[in-house]
């Protein structure tokens, strides 16, 4: 496969603003293109506090909130979440009455198809229930940019990698979709993925998780 302009040795922690004072910034990427008028929310990890990014917790997650959040998924690992210091952030969460879809896979990487089923089966399954849902890894960049570009795929017949990709780029920035695995991963996702688009519902039901 093609693999020009990418590291393929890539990873957010070198492609995330800093400062704690600016305001939290969520991207909402418009599903207009595949016929809904849903959005999914894409931001950097809340709360942050790894080299020279010191963000609060509580504020991150209120912006969040005013924002009108109810579904987040998390693509970070636990250990990611110690090793940027918000271990408590799912808990949190769910503290400020969010419902959490905790799905990770490691930082540049692709998720293995069947996670990527159930990602996609629950995404798809909140925003017909018109909730207002919220995906974030580390950056916001890679694995964020990446499930939200295979859903518009999965969504539309006509939509293409490379224009999934150019939408998230459009809203996230040029880093978005960083590796040479996520963006083969992207151009292979609706040839070897397909057998798993519907797969995962007994998964999502047994699994969706209770907030309150």
């Amino acid at each position: 496969m093609w693999s020009g302009q990418f590291d393929s040795s890539s990873s957010e922690e070198d492609n995330v603003g800093h400062g704690d004072d600016t305001p939290f910034h969520i991207s909402w990427i418009p599903l207009s293109e595949v016929g809904s008028s849903q959005f999914v929310g894409i931001c950097a990890l809340p709360g942050c506090r790894f080299k020279d990014i010191r963000r609060s917790l509580q504020k991150d997650i209120e912006e969040v909130r005013e924002q009108g959040v109810q579904d987040v998924f998390v693509l970070c690992t636990l250990g990611e979440l110690s090793k940027y210091r918000v271990p408590s952030l799912l808990e949190v969460y769910r503290q400020k009455g969010l419902s959490v879809h905790h799905m990770p896979f490691p930082d540049g990487e692709a998720p293995r198809p069947e996670l990527c089923a159930r990602i996609l089966a629950r995404l798809r399954r909140s925003l017909e229930a018109d909730r207002r849902t919220l995906v974030h890894c580390y950056g916001g960049l890679g694995r964020s940019a990446l499930i939200t570009a295979c859903l518009l795929i999965q969504l539309s017949v006509t939509m293409t990698a490379n224009r999934a990709m150019d939408i998230l780029r459009q809203h996230r920035g040029h880093g978005a979709i960083q590796t040479v695995k996520q963006y083969n991963f992207l151009h292979e996702f609706r040839e070897q993925h397909g057998a798993y688009q519907e797969s995962g519902d007994v998964e999502v039901d047994a699994e969706r998780p209770v907030s309150r």
